[in-house]
This record gives C-alpha cells, structure tokens and sequence, in this order.
C-alpha cells in the first residue's frame, strides 16, 4: 500500500529551459493576451471561440487540426478570435480510461508522465510555432500550470475541480483568462464563487514554495450543463439561463462579468451534432437581449477533423478517442456562420 515512487519529474523551468518559447512567439503570445482581455472587458466586441479536440491525443492530427483554422481566422478576424483546444489533461469520472498526453505520450502504451510532460509542452509549442495561435488546456493538475503557462493565453477550469481550493488560489495567480465551469450538480453559485475567489489575491503554497498572488480580473464563468439526482442532463444555455447568470452577477461585486457557452457536455448530451443548434441558439439570444450580448463572450466548441469518436486502437487519423466532437467540415461551417451572427 502507499505511493511507490518512480521517476522524479523535471521542474518546470528545466522543462522551458530545454524547450524554451522563442521571442518572436512571446511577443505574439502577449498581443493575443491582450486582444481576449479586451473581449473580457467589454473594450472589444469581438467573440471568442475555444475550438478543438475533446482530448489532444496525436501531435500530428492536433496540428493538421490548428492549421485549418488558420484560413477561417484570417477571414474573420474582424469579427472572431479562436483559440485552439489543446486539452492534454483528461479528468475521469471512475479513474479509468485514457487521461491525456500528460499520462500517456502513446495512448496504446503504457503511462509514462515524465514523457508526458515533453510530449504536451513539444505538441503546444507546435500548434503555436506552426499556427500563431497562442493554445487553451484545462487545468486539471494546478501544480502544472507553469509547464505550459507561457504558451497559453486561455484556461479552463472543469466541472469537478472547480470547487477545490487549489484551483480556485492558482488561477488567481494566472495572468490570462481563466473560465470557471458550473458544476456537474448545475449550482451556479459554486461557480460564482470560485470566480470571487480567483478574483481576489491570496497567499498559499504552490509547488514547496509559499506564494502570493494578486487575483485574476480575468476569471469568468463557464455554462456546460448539468447532470440532476437521475443521471439525466440539464442544458443550461437557454434564454432564461443567461437571463439569470446575469442577474445572479448584478448581485455580486466581480470585475467583468462575462460567461462563455460550451456547446457539447451536458448542453448537449454529449450528442455532437447538437453543438450546431446549441451554438445558433445562443447567438440568437445575443441579438435578442442587449444584456445577453454584453455577458456571453464566446462559445467552448469540441470539434475535430473527423466527426464522432473512436476506440482507442482503431487508428482514424483526426478523429476523437474520448467525446465525440465535430468534424472539420461542420465545423468551418459553423464558424462562418457565428462570425456572420455575432
């Protein structure tokens, strides 16, 4: 019984200091920053899309995936900023089942983390390098944060880790947007809550150091759905969701209110195809409601160049092996068409 300890893990400076960021990269990572802090803010009337994979499980496919992107961003630049999904961490309901690139570079082999961590550091900087897209990934292990924080410019926090503390103190220490999901219970006020608290400054320990942090205007909140006492899911992107999400932030003393809509969890029931509807009917409440278009900043959309999912071990290349997302072709589609609604 007991932790067997078997490899000590590189820092995350050894990890930069053997792959490190080149400047050109920084410099194009703080003007992104920056362009979805102005959304965030209200400065911007741009809309944020966080788009890509359930999990990033293939270096290549992952980076084929980004650089379709590229094309879409480029003709609606006016109107849209996409961040890549880039999600090497995946959070298991029983523990079992594949748990990212961080677990498992190979995930027809065995977990090896110390392998994991080259692995998702070398596929971000990838995506970037080749797309000038600064990525977005959950933050699942708070310890991590600082492998991949200076390739990042958008975070999430998911629906089971965002009552824990941890979370809740290193995202008021990130100096990018952290969205905070609702529960899988759908209580928003947990959700609030953790936005008041990454919001706020706090002293606590991260990685054997005693640290300070200075709250993260940037924290907001994340619509996903819900999942009541009979395992059935509950949308929570409607009309009369927003209206409240909002009323329930007028009660509170946050900075920038702003929510973003993931399109596929529970919104959906995890029935991909619905992402198209759900997506449409939220920017219809966006022009419906001068108040709704203030809060909804974006939408969380899991897409992939082959439609549905897979098995692990049946090897079609750009297609799903955890939620089944979107394919490439609906998913331009889709993007356009926000970018003509927004």
């Amino acid at each position: 019984m007991g932790f067997q300890y078997v490899n000590n893990l590189p820092t995350p400076d050894e990890i930069k200091e053997r792959f490190p960021l080149p400047a050109e990269l920084k410099e194009r990572k703080a003007k992104r920053d920056q362009e979805v802090s102005d959304v965030l803010t209200g400065k911007s009337d741009k809309f944020l899309v966080i788009i890509g994979p359930c999990s990033a499980d293939n270096e290549d496919s992952v980076c084929d995936y980004a650089e379709r992107l590229i094309k879409v961003q480029e003709k609606t630049a006016d109107r849209l900023i996409i961040i890549p999904r880039v999600y090497t961490n995946k959070p298991r309901t029983t523990g079992e089942g594949y748990k990212g690139m961080l677990h498992q570079p190979d995930p027809e082999k065995k977990p090896d983390m110390h392998e994991g961590l080259i692995a998702i550091r070398k596929m971000h900087m990838r995506v970037f390098a080749e797309t000038g897209f600064p990525t977005a990934d959950e933050m699942l292990y708070p310890e991590n944060m600082t492998y991949l924080d200076d390739i990042m410019s958008y975070v999430a926090i998911g629906a089971r880790s965002v009552e824990n503390q941890q979370h809740r103190l290193t995202a008021s220490g990130c100096d990018v947007a952290v969205g905070m999901k609702n529960p899988t219970s759908g209580d928003l006020s947990v959700m609030l809550n953790s936005v008041v608290a990454a919001q706020q400054g706090h002293d606590f320990t991260y990685r054997g150091w005693e640290v300070k942090s200075g709250g993260n205007p940037l924290a907001h909140t994340i619509l996903r759905g819900a999942v009541n006492k009979h395992g059935q899911c509950i949308p929570n992107y409607h009309f009369e969701d927003l209206v409240l999400l909002q009323e329930l932030y007028a009660k509170r003393s946050l900075d920038n209110a702003a929510c973003i809509v993931d399109t596929n969890h529970s919104n959906s029931n995890k029935k991909y195809m619905e992402q198209i509807r759900i997506a449409k009917e939220v920017l219809h409440s966006r022009r419906h409601a001068a108040q709704i278009k203030d809060l909804v900043k974006g939408l969380m959309i899991e897409s992939y160049i082959e439609p549905g999912s897979q098995k692990v071990g049946e090897h079609c290349y750009g297609k799903s092996i955890t939620d089944p997302c979107l394919g490439w072709a609906d998913s331009e589609r889709l993007l356009y068409e926000i970018a003509e609604n927004v």
